[in-house]
């Protein structure tokens, strides 16, 4: 803790893990000193171990403002700079901000202004992804439909009301340390994780339209697969713990890699004259659901006003997200996640998968 040991009866205490983000840290800093609150305010960034000239960024902006403070990271891992740039803060209130993200005008005002009114422990708005290239607008439109990540209330919905979990979070520091923080065991998903413990200790968890944040997706095709095999890794890990408190959305891409392999083994046998007649013929059902699930992307990939090259990176980017996060979620059930983490942050593309 800074400056005083004694935390500030009111205020607002921003935090931010950040690693390799020299592209987008300054954007959301900007977007996080910008915020008008009554009260006091100040950022802890939670510096990992960055390569790219991250942290001497870091280094620059908190020397040009007093509201932003370093807290060491070596770990690299989220959960840990989560939990260590809380812990360094001062204020009741805690707003996670993602290095990847910028917060739109009015967001603090207004969650605090939400969190006050329904009593919720935690609140959390719309993740609102956009794009700088073709690619990255590809990533964001599907991030943003509920055909790319399943259709959760901070993908778009337009109700508000009590949630599973919230996106980033506006946050009680009081029902934090009731709770006991981030679980520094889980390297993604603990968002969810940390929400289910708010839930269960009889607090809510509430969602409002009108938060956004800006969220911008990896930047390229390498990358977004690692990060969605390491999201997926982790999701099965929450399910080996957690089981049936996991929503049924979480199953589907697990279940299109399992179609898909058994389609191939269909084929194989077919092929090899080994499944033949009425029974290769049943067989051949099979294929149904993968005929859909290509139509359902052509049909994404053609709808809306894009251009081609987003259009054919649709085509590339939709298979990937559900292939890779299916993957990853299938190894994490069935051994667990051990230390998987999101390679995609860590270095270049040469880097192997955990």
């Amino acid at each position: 803790m800074h400056e005083t040991d004694r935390p500030s009866p009111d205020g607002v205490s921003f935090v931010m893990p950040v690693l390799n983000e020299r592209d987008y840290l300054e954007h959301a800093v900007h977007s996080v000193l910008a915020q008008d609150v009554d009260g006091p305010t100040e950022l802890m960034l939670a510096l990992g171990p960055s390569t790219d000239g991250t942290t001497e960024l870091a280094q620059r902006l908190a020397s040009a403002d007093p509201r932003v403070h370093l807290v060491d990271n070596p770990a690299a891992h989220i959960p840990v700079g989560l939990n260590a740039a809380i812990r360094a803060s001062r204020y009741p209130t805690v707003i996670r901000v993602d290095a990847h993200s910028e917060l739109s005008p009015g967001y603090a005002r207004q969650a605090l202004e939400t969190l006050e009114r329904t009593g919720a422990a935690n609140v959390g708005g719309i993740m609102r992804a956009d794009g700088r290239t073709p690619f990255q607008s590809a990533v964001a439109r599907l991030y943003n439909s509920p055909v790319g990540l399943g259709g959760g209330a901070y993908h778009g919905s337009e109700r508000e009301g009590e949630a599973e979990s919230a996106y980033l979070g506006v946050m009680r520091r009081e029902v934090l340390d009731e709770v006991g923080l981030f679980d520094e065991s889980i390297r993604r998903g603990e968002d969810w994780e940390l929400n289910l413990r708010i839930r269960e200790a009889g607090h809510t968890v509430w969602f409002d339209p009108r938060l956004s944040v800006t969220y911008w997706p990896r930047e390229n095709w390498w990358r977004l697969a690692r990060q969605f095999r390491a999201t997926g890794a982790w999701r099965g890990e929450l399910v080996r713990r957690f089981g049936r408190s996991n929503g049924l959305r979480f199953f589907a891409p697990p279940a299109l890699v399992l179609v898909t392999a058994l389609a191939l083994i269909v084929g194989v046998l077919q092929l090899t004259g080994v499944l033949h007649g009425l029974p290769g013929v049943l067989a051949s059902i099979v294929y149904a659901p993968l005929i859909a699930y290509a139509v359902l992307v052509l049909a994404v990939a053609l709808s809306g006003r894009r251009g081609l090259r987003e259009r054919l990176w649709t085509l590339a980017v939709l298979p990937t997200m559900h292939f890779a996060w299916g993957l990853g979620f299938l190894a994490g059930v069935l051994r667990g996640a051990g230390d998987t983490v999101d390679a995609s942050r860590l270095g270049d593309r040469n880097t192997p998968l955990p």
